[in-house]
């Protein structure tokens, strides 16, 4: 095949990038060694729910792309959530300062530059640092990514959804890690063995096991983490008054003490957005694009349902208008389904000094469209602020590849001061909200009895009582036979665990029938359908033990204890 003259390759990209839309401007090419500004590489806006990879070695600029892509999202209205790992995002409040150096990178990038401050939201987890605390419930999170920050194994975790199941049964609210304690504590006690041995494929000593890992995570200081307030995960897709998008800019001063919470943290704000957003189709402009550093944390070591889990919602939180971006080193990174859904890719470069290295560059090679450029020799000698770009176009078509010098922020790249933090922190209006932890009546209090409140369902109006037997009585509705009790310790073992009971059949109880379970409001024989396909949808993320509940959907029992793609409890189900 000939080799294309400069012009030719020149003219590839110009055509390659010319979109109709609004774009995100990301640099000018570099063909040949030269920057060519007349070769601008763009990124579509109403693409960047498609997804994206930002990858490259230590140092080559990563947090600088996620900064000029920042700003560009905010100033089209976008709001943005960014992850602060290094403390060097915050610059986005601060605008930058002109210099000789600077004033020649984007005159050359045909960069029309000027000095600029973006609305920034300072957040930190659980008050770890100087952002407004964002903290989640236990039952919020869910079993499947408690199990990932425990390190539970795949029996552990199906043992951890029994709990859930039995405290979500039970009216026992799981607001904090002490409350999830004293549920596996009262499991394990001697009141609590009858209700254990309903529960059927939990083992006292698997509980034990749970419990020892919970007990650890409190010793680690994890407990601020969990609670309430919780974070309102719509408060990520607001504008500032002027129609910019707030960017969301996460604290994490500890990370390095406590990575795979960062990371599983994330997935939860993720699946949070993932359960209470709507359908919203293609799109001018995302609602969100979420950038999630430290990729890689997410799945070193992950379960199979974890992983599942991951891949579904990014697959179906795209056409809900939000749009994902991975921050990692390489794609090998990525888990191959997840990776194959990343339209954008933005690679910074690479070093090949071991074998390792030289394979991971090589399979990084492999992942592009083919170009005219040697890309082995380009990953390994790109400078830093430079990348190698494809994109989906606006007719869902890859870009031209194209090594591209990137623009400049327009904001501080570096910390912002303290005091400005500070002072941004306490002009927030999320400071009321969420700035003082509660501590309300949960499970702990219910099951130690430090407070007389109902464990009964809520809408039953009766009275409180200290034990999960006579809450029954209290709430006004019929004691259940030992029958009944035998049937519902069946219909959980079958419906969580998946397979056959091991209990004896029970014999129909002829004081006490089982009524028939009413429907809810407006649901009709094509709605159970409709779960039926749900099912089916979500079984392999959960595990074959929560298909069957997902099924039960089509009852009323079924609809108050039905959780999402990780196990989590939306805030319309918790309401």
């Amino acid at each position: 095949m000939a080799t294309k003259t400069t012009a030719e390759k020149l003219a590839t990209i110009q055509q390659g990038y010319t979109l109709q839309g609004a774009t995100i401007e990301l640099g000018a090419a570099i063909v040949d060694g030269e920057v060519h500004k007349e070769a601008q590489v763009r990124l579509p806006l109403a693409m960047m729910n498609r997804h994206g990879l930002v990858a490259g070695a230590t140092g080559t600029g990563k947090t600088v792309t996620l900064h000029m892509i920042a700003e560009q999202l905010s100033t089209a209205g976008v709001p943005v959530f960014l992850a602060d790992i290094k403390g060097d995002l915050s610059g986005l409040a601060t605008p930058a300062t002109a210099s000789e150096k600077l004033s020649a990178r984007t005159s050359a990038l045909g960069q029309d530059w000027s000095a600029k401050n973006f609305p920034v939201e300072f957040l930190s987890l659980g008050g770890d640092g100087n952002g407004i605390p964002v903290r989640a419930t236990i039952t919020s999170f869910g079993p499947i990514l408690l199990s990932r920050i425990m390190d539970l194994n795949d029996t552990q975790e199906s043992s951890l959804q029994l709990i859930f199941h039995f405290a979500d049964k039970n009216n026992l609210e799981l607001i904090d890690l002490k409350d999830l304690r004293a549920v596996i504590q009262f499991l394990t006690s001697d009141e609590g063995k009858p209700q254990l041995a309903e529960l059927g494929g939990l083992s006292k000593a698997t509980a034990g096991v749970i419990l020892r890992e919970l007990v650890s995570l409190e010793a680690q200081g994890m407990e601020k983490f969990f609670g309430e307030p919780e974070f309102d995960t719509a408060e990520l897709l607001r504008t500032a008054p002027d129609g910019r998008g707030v960017i969301s800019c996460l604290e994490l001063p500890t990370l390095q003490t406590k990575p795979l919470l960062f990371s599983t943290f994330l997935m939860w704000l993720l699946a949070d957005l993932f359960e209470d957003l709507p359908e919203a189709g293609d799109l001018d402009k995302p609602k969100l694009v979420f950038f999630l550093d430290e990729a890689h944390l997410l799945f070193n070591d992950a379960s199979k349902a974890f992983l599942e889990a991951i891949t579904t919602t990014v697959r179906l939180i795209r056409s809900k208008g939000v749009g994902i971006f991975f921050v990692t080193q390489t794609p090998k990174d990525v888990p191959a389904d997840v990776l194959g859904q990343l339209a954008n890719r933005v690679q910074h470069a690479l070093r090949a000094f071991t074998p390792e290295d030289a394979k991971a560059l090589k399979a990084t090679v492999s992942t592009f469209p083919v170009s005219d450029y040697d890309l082995e020799e380009t990953l390994t000698s790109a400078g830093i602020g430079e990348a190698v770009i494809t994109v989906m176009n606006e007719k869902g078509a890859p870009t031209p590849v194209a090594l591209t010098r990137l623009r400049a922020p327009e904001s501080v790249m570096g910390p912002s001061a303290e005091d400005l933090i500070r002072s941004t922190v306490g002009a927030s209006s999320l400071l009321a909200k969420y700035g003082t932890a509660v501590d309300n009546v949960s499970a702990y209090e219910k099951l130690s009895g430090a407070a007389p409140v109902p464990t009964g369902s809520p809408a039953s109006g009766g009275a409180p009582g200290p034990s999960l037997d006579s809450a029954s009585e209290a709430s006004g509705g019929s004691v259940p036979s030992q029958a009944d009790i035998d049937a519902e310790a069946r219909r959980i073992e079958e419906e969580i665990l998946g397979r056959p009971s091991s209990r004896p059949a029970p014999s129909p109880s002829p004081s006490y029938p089982e009524p028939p379970a009413p429907s809810a409001p407006g649901t009709s024989q094509q709605d159970t359908g409709m779960f039926g396909d749900l099912a089916g949808a979500l079984g392999g993320a959960l595990g074959g033990g929560l298909k069957s509940m997902v099924r039960s959907m089509g009852t009323q029992l079924g609809r108050d204890l039905i959780r999402g793609v990780f196990g989590t409890s939306s805030k319309r189900r918790r309401r």
